[in-house]
């Protein structure tokens, strides 16, 4: 990642902690229990960007794209798209956030479900992936970041900056 995609990413991320700390929080407790409450809301995103801990591998950090996540549950959503990866080939993923607790704005968990396109990784095809996951959505833009760990060479890691737009509720 270039130095000023660095600074971009990082703006961008301190930009919306900054707008998350002025909002207020439930029941005035910073650390709290999502109350699960059904929802139906659709969001779109372009993709992420990422910034990858093995700098040395000139690996891509703009994982530009297009995915649809699907809000059923104050603590649940779907999530599908398509992706192209840190090895500069075209990922498709599809999972399912659970993320039942939260610190002020910003909820916290994982997501779980199945990436493929990376060649080190069964070959290209399919393989299950569980990622820490926070997210912030305000009333209609939201972000949710990933923390991807490295294992071996086959899972290059990083942290990923994925903003999204609600369009549909």
């Amino acid at each position: 990642m270039n130095k000023v995609c660095k600074i971009r990413l990082a703006k961008t991320f301190f930009c919306l902690l900054a707008f998350s700390s002025s909002l207020s929080f439930a029941d005035d407790d910073l650390f709290y229990m999502v109350q699960p409450e059904k929802k139906s809301q659709l969001w779109i995103n372009p993709g992420m960007v990422s910034y990858h801990f093995q700098t040395n591998q000139n690996l891509n950090n703009g994982n530009w794209g297009a995915g649809v996540e699907y809000r059923f549950n104050t603590v649940a959503s779907l999530t599908a798209g398509r992706f192209y990866n840190s090895d500069r080939a075209h990922s498709n993923y599809a999972g399912v956030y659970y993320q039942p607790i939260a610190i002020g704005p910003i909820k916290i968990g994982a997501v779980i479900g199945g990436f493929n396109g990376y060649s080190s990784t069964n070959n290209g095809g399919w393989f299950p992936a569980a990622l820490p996951a926070l997210t912030w959505e305000g009333d209609w833009v939201g972000a949710n970041v990933f923390v991807i760990p490295t294992i071996g060479d086959r899972v290059h890691g990083a942290i990923s900056l994925q903003l999204k737009l609600k369009v549909w509720e």
